[in-house]
């Protein structure tokens, strides 16, 4: 019986694992622009590595910055907020 229960949770585990990397490959395969809100700006040079919304074309898009504040990679802020931010840019560098 514990050679049989045991046979079960290690297919049960091995199949949750192809899952998983699964729907980890297919969330990375449509991560893309992020919709510009109304009223907002990109600001560039003051995302952490990994929260950016999208780049100038470095990587396909957004969360995939590997570095903070990356001068090519920016976050939607509003309207005037990116030049109160020190290392702030309207525009990638």
């Amino acid at each position: 019986m514990t050679k049989s229960l045991s046979l079960k949770t290690s297919t049960t585990l091995i199949a949750s694992s192809l899952l998983g990397a699964l729907a980890l490959a297919a969330t990375a395969a449509h991560a893309g622009p992020v919709t510009q809100p109304a009223d907002s700006e990109k600001c560039y040079g003051v995302a952490k590595a990994g929260h950016n919304d999208c780049a100038a074309g470095v990587h396909s898009c957004a969360g995939q910055s590997t570095k903070s504040m990356d001068k090519t990679s920016f976050v939607y802020l509003p309207a005037g907020a990116c030049g109160k931010i020190a290392g702030g840019s309207t525009k990638a560098m």
